[in-house]
């Protein structure tokens, strides 16, 4: 439907639920909002110069500029010696039965799923009776950064550092703001011990990259930072690339739901809030339907949704900046593609046959298959790790593995046989690239 003129579609009664009711649309697969909505900047300016000066200041500084930017941007006195928490301990004790069996389920989910998810070493024959393949190590030490500004994400900490525990990594640091108090929720810290790691920080945003990346005093640097963050947290992970190994550069929450209608419209509506709620203002919402009828619903559901939210103004700034679009796909074929072009983070497939329509899958940070599979069950407890590319990067970039807190070996080992067999394109190679010593260190085995 491509060059076709926007269908109008009734707006809910402006009466029932507000200005809202204007700002949240439904259009025509085709029309140019879809493309406006799935452009969104990687790397805000404002982001990346905060991010170079603090950076600069801490390679300069080191815990000095660490401690003053706490007390800057996060509004705690902290010394250097008060940055590592010290352990739970009898504390643990006193948190709720049901939030302990919660984090404990998760973290077995994510656990056994990890587990299973490792590369295994392999190795073939080579043509004259050597070898040649793989193998794998973990890393010795490594970061992650766990937001805490607007929630206590308790999940992110078992889908970070369980990861890395399971590829065996004997250091594990992790970083999280801890605010005005200097204080951590015992959830999150409660968390992070259960999954395994071995230093916490209540350090948050440009300085705890920095700290990680860098090495300070009081926290040795890491070999590789992975983690979610906000457009700081961003910024800061990608200038340090080179100082340290990245997982990926992530942004604001989003998701897209492709639905044929068969799937109950207040379902639809409240996975599409799920990520709207997150609140940087910046989430991004897509549900394609193909049916107009299913759209009209959806619309009216995520309005009459948002009314019960706690965190309904968070939601609500989400739409104002046209960050929830329903679209009307003519078919699913079709409906497959726009998603794919928009390449969430997540994917939720909400129709009949869901996982044989997987199969158009391209671009996506993870699916989600069939009615009874929301987001959310995999933002908590389904298994893969919640850590996903953001911002249209699902199109290259892969969601946090176990595999990458290990590093990765090749190996050769010929026999004489395979190397006089390949001599001679050895030293073609090394006649071409003009490498007289690669050419030489494979005739010279053979000089008599």
């Amino acid at each position: 439907m491509a060059g076709e003129a926007r269908r109008k579609t009734p707006r809910s009664p402006r009466g029932k639920y507000g200005i809202m009711s204007d700002m949240l649309e439904i259009v025509e697969l085709g029309d140019g909002k879809v493309e406006r909505f799935n452009a969104r900047p990687a790397f805000p300016q404002e982001a990346e110069e905060a991010a170079a000066k603090v950076l600069a200041d801490i390679r300069a500084r080191g815990d000095e500029a660490v401690a003053d930017a706490v007390a800057k941007f996060e509004g705690a006195k902290l010394a250097p010696q008060e940055f590592r928490l010290p352990p739970l301990g009898e504390r643990a004790k006193e948190l709720d039965a049901g939030i302990v069996a919660a984090v404990g389920q998760a973290h077995e989910r994510v656990k056994a799923f990890s587990e299973a998810s490792l590369r295994k070493a392999w190795e073939m024959p080579t043509p004259r009776g050597g070898k040649a393949g793989e193998f794998f190590t973990p890393m010795d030490r490594v970061g992650v950064y766990v937001p805490g500004g607007t929630a206590p994400l308790a999940s992110t900490s078992i889908h970070t550092v369980t990861l890395a525990k399971a590829a065996g990594v004997k250091e594990i640091v992790a970083c999280t703001p801890a605010g005005k108090t200097g204080e951590v929720n015992p959830v999150l810290q409660y968390a992070l011990e259960l999954a395994g790691a071995t230093e916490i920080y209540r350090v948050g945003g440009i300085q705890a990259i920095g700290m990680m990346a860098f090495g300070t005093a009081s926290c040795r640097k890491v070999q590789k930072i992975a983690g979610p963050g906000n457009a700081f947290v961003t910024a800061a992970k990608r200038q340090v690339y080179g100082y340290t190994a990245i997982d990926q550069v992530a942004g604001p929450s989003e998701i897209a739901v492709l639905t044929d209608g068969s799937v109950d419209a207040r379902w639809i509506a409240a996975d599409l809030l799920s990520q709207a709620e997150h609140g940087s203002g910046w989430e991004k919402s897509l549900c394609v339907t193909t049916s107009r009828e299913n759209a009209i619903a959806v619309r009216d559901e995520i309005l009459r949704q948002t009314a019960t939210l706690s965190r309904r103004e968070m939601v609500e700034r989400v739409i104002a900046r046209d960050g929830i679009l329903i679209v009307v796909a003519p078919d699913l074929e079709s409906g497959m593609e726009a998603v794919n072009r928009f390449a969430p983070e997540h994917f939720e497939i909400m129709t009949k046959d869901a996982l044989e329509v997987m199969r158009g899958v391209r671009s996506a940070g993870a699916v989600f298959a069939g009615p009874w599979t929301p987001e959310s069950a995999g933002d908590f407890v389904a298994g893969p790790s919640h850590v996903l590319p953001t911002g249209g990067a699902a199109n290259m970039f892969n969601g946090l593995t176990p595999d990458d807190f290990r590093r990765r070996h090749s190996f050769v080992a010929f026999t004489r046989e395979d190397l006089e067999e390949t001599k001679g394109a050895i030293e073609t190679f090394a006649r071409i690239e003009g490498l007289d010593a690669h050419g030489r260190a494979a005739s010279i085995r053979f000089a008599t």
